[in-house]
């Protein structure tokens, strides 16, 4: 959905600091700097836990004539190189003498499960890293890309996709089988369509699932015949190049998809489809194998994406049984949080049928045990996912070990409890922000530590909570000499709601002057922005305060991730519950004595984008705006998430027109600036341009910066440092 869906959310607007003589040495907040060195303060070391409970680390800190993969023993904190880089970059260049990699290889596209073995993807080839010998096999070298790779559990096999295609590699004889076929430009053999890739799986192009035992794969197969194609003109050739993109709408055709187990020993190889009766479904997702491989689990939606169902597969008959259905009046929200316990009779199951998501227990059969969580709070994910794709669950032995906002809605700690739901313990001790990997018998942890006002430490516990070894401390010699952070506190909307806020002021804060006020915003269904954490704006923010401004971000109660009953305050108005909670936080900040009323202006990107346009045709209190990449019209977004929020345009007219933002273009007050990427293949362009024609219509003038080519999220440097010298040109021209 159209969120900040990067391991980054888009921040303010940025301007160079002025530095004492004294502080020479220090960083100059410089958008240049930001975007080479800035964005580098918060690294930590990528990791991985292997079947055995060790770990593998590689420390992207270091200078790349120093980085190695290293094998981490937990039970000793005993860090020791698996890898002679040099000699495997040798090894690499004799088989692909092309490849600009000169002084360390990246973190791979897969591990083998033993850490043994590496698999890389590079230029559209294949090829296995030997870890212990330090050496290189190529496996593909063909015209077709081959992508998708992973290995099978026991390491014995690696499997791929090709021009849509499956395949598998067996690396003792160096022999490749076809898995699938039948594959074209519209049927896709484990491999996704764009909407199923962006709004179910959170950008992970994962359609396809080994079993345990390494005998079969279960994977998807879509139909996107008849989707309607999205098109992309591509300005650089002389004879411009027409991209095309499947991409469904609300109430167009979606992609139609089915789930197939091939056994990847069977000549020919030939696929057992999975059948569904009974109910007729929209949207399949959540493949996962029981332990015994004997069946498969997935999950279904419904059109309205009100009515989900879990079911079992037997494997070999491809018979499926419903095992539980997940009702809500307005969205079902997908969980990956499904886990079948060692015991072999019980399940573990995430549902917000409270209001507020919680874990239960369940017998094979569907019978359900016992609510294992409960209470006025909600389990939530702690990183390592995209947000909308919901996992809280780290580990499990003979506890329960999940993140959760328990204790506070901007803060995410490790918790544990018993299957039975007794005996809840709080883990994690430091106020702040804990991203947990946990090993896989659940004993140690990888906990990525940070507050507001501490870069993130990555640092090994046991399971217990005591810190073991700290792997990774935090680097604040990186930081400017004199930063200034921001402040956390709640503003009241009119019903006394404390939505989360923070408040940055400049370094010499005058309570008498009154500042002009930049607020940042999101707004979308539980996308928080405020949290006690690290964020990469306290950085961009600096040059805003700097320039004289106050920076300022909030959360309206639904984006506050705090419960799905928030959540549901949007119902079939996003756009409104939203605009009323920002706004009675607007007016709580101009009645503040430091901020002057008459210089507000707002910002977001994606559904922040939105959100501004809404605030700038729903109100008069902004001088200035900045909406980037918004929707401005439902009926252009992709149906998956549009259906969710307004349904079917043809049963749910109204809705459609109310909350269409090209229909109240004419109430813009305030100036705007209008950015987007021209090959924005998530809001496609023709939002903007929509809502541009109807300020034309009006007479309302704009401005409006475009960046040729690039998408949603911008990834190259010199995008990223214009559009922050856009922006806060912006602000000083209009605030």
């Amino acid at each position: 959905m159209f969120r900040p869906r990067h391991a980054f959310i888009l921040f303010l607007a940025l301007f160079p600091v002025t530095l004492s003589h004294a502080q020479s040495t220090a960083p100059r907040v410089t958008p240049e700097w930001l975007y080479t060195e800035g964005i580098h303060v918060a690294d930590l070391p990528q990791t991985l836990w292997l079947a055995d409970n060790t770990a593998i680390l590689f420390d992207t800190r270091q200078p790349e004539s120093q980085r190695t993969f290293e094998r981490l023993d937990p039970s000793t904190g005993q860090r020791t190189p698996v890898l002679n880089m040099s000699a495997a970059l040798a090894s690499l260049h004799s088989l692909a003498p092309d490849l600009q990699i000169k002084s360390a290889l990246p973190w791979p596209a897969s591990f083998d499960s033993a850490g043994q073995q590496a698999l890389y993807e590079f230029n559209g080839d294949l090829f296995l890293l030997n870890l212990p010998s330090s050496t290189f096999t190529r496996v593909t070298q063909t015209p077709a890309e081959e992508k998708d790779s992973a290995f099978s559990p026991d390491g014995r096999l690696i499997s791929f996709v090709r021009d849509n295609d499956l395949y598998v590699y067996a690396i003792a004889t160096k022999s490749e089988s076809r898995l699938t076929s039948g594959a074209s430009a519209t049927t896709l053999n484990a491999t996704l369509s764009w909407v199923y890739w962006e709004e179910v799986m959170g950008r992970r192009d994962t359609a396809y699932w080994w079993s345990p035992d390494s005998q079969s794969i279960a994977y998807l197969q879509t139909d996107e015949s008849g989707v309607p194609i999205s098109t992309f003109v591509d300005f650089a050739p002389v004879d411009q190049r027409v991209i095309h993109q499947v991409y469904p709408k609300p109430g167009d055709i979606n992609p139609r998809v089915r789930v197939g187990i091939v056994s990847v020993s069977s000549v020919p190889a030939s696929t057992r489809w999975i059948t569904v009766s009974g109910r007729p479904y929209e949207w399949l997702f959540g493949v996962k194998w029981l332990p015994d491989s004997s069946r498969i689990s997935f999950q279904t939606l419904d059109r309205t994406q009100t009515n989900l169902g879990l079911y079992f597969a037997d494997a070999k008959s491809g018979s499926s049984t419903l095992i539980l259905t997940e009702i809500d009046p307005y969205w079902v929200n997908v969980s990956d949080d499904l886990y079948f316990l060692k015991d072999g009779k019980h399940f573990l199951w995430a549902s917000e049928r409270t209001g507020y998501m919680h874990l239960y227990r369940y017998q094979l059969d569907g019978t359900l045990m016992n609510q294992v969580t409960s209470g006025d709070w909600a389990i939530a994910s702690a990183g390592g996912i995209a947000p909308w794709v919901r996992q809280a669950v780290v580990g499990i032995n003979d506890w329960i070990y999940f993140t959760a906002l328990k204790d506070s809605s901007i803060e995410r700690h490790l918790y544990r409890v018993r299957p039975d739901g007794s005996n809840l313990e709080k883990i994690s001790a430091d106020p702040g922000t804990h991203r947990i990997s946990m090993s896989p018998d659940a004993k140690y942890y990888f906990d990525q530590y940070s507050n507001l006002r501490t870069l993130p430490a990555l640092n090994l516990h046991t399971s217990d909570g005591k810190r073991k070894a700290a792997l990774a401390a935090p680097r604040p010699e990186l930081l400017p000499a004199d930063i200034q952070y921001p402040e956390l506190l709640t503003i009241p909307a009119s019903d006394g709601f404390p939505m989360p806020a923070q408040i940055l002021k400049p370094k010499n804060f005058d309570p008498t002057r009154k500042y002009p006020v930049v607020l940042y915003i999101y707004g979308g269904p539980s996308i928080p922005t405020i949290a006690n954490a690290w964020e990469f704006s306290t950085l961009a923010n600096q040059m805003l305060i700097d320039s004289g401004y106050i920076a300022v971000g909030m959360d309206n109660r639904a984006a506050t991730a705090i419960s799905k009953k928030l959540e549901d305050t949007i119902g079939q108005n996003p756009g409104l519950g939203e605009t009323k909670d920002l706004l009675d936080g607007v007016r709580w900040l101009k009645s503040q004595p430091w901020a002057d009323p008459n210089r507000f202006g707002v910002w977001g990107w994606s559904g922040g984008g939105t959100m501004t346009l809404n605030l700038m045709t729903q109100s008069k209190e902004f001088k200035a705006g900045i909406a980037g990449a918004p929707v401005t019209d439902w009926h252009f977004y992709d149906s998956k998430w549009a259906e969710a929020l307004v349904k079917l345009p043809a049963n749910n007219p109204e809705a459609f027109d109310r909350t269409s933002l090209v229909k109240h273009a004419a109430g813009l007050s305030g100036h705007l600036l209008l950015m987007y990427g021209t090959y924005d293949d998530n809001v496609h362009p023709q939002n903007e341009e929509a809502f541009m024609n109807e300020l034309i219509k009006n007479g309302i003038l704009f401005d409006v910066a475009l960046y040729p080519m690039r998408k949603h999220g911008f990834v190259d440097t010199p995008a990223l440092i214009h559009r922050e010298k856009t922006r806060l040109n912006f602000w000083l021209k209009n605030l």
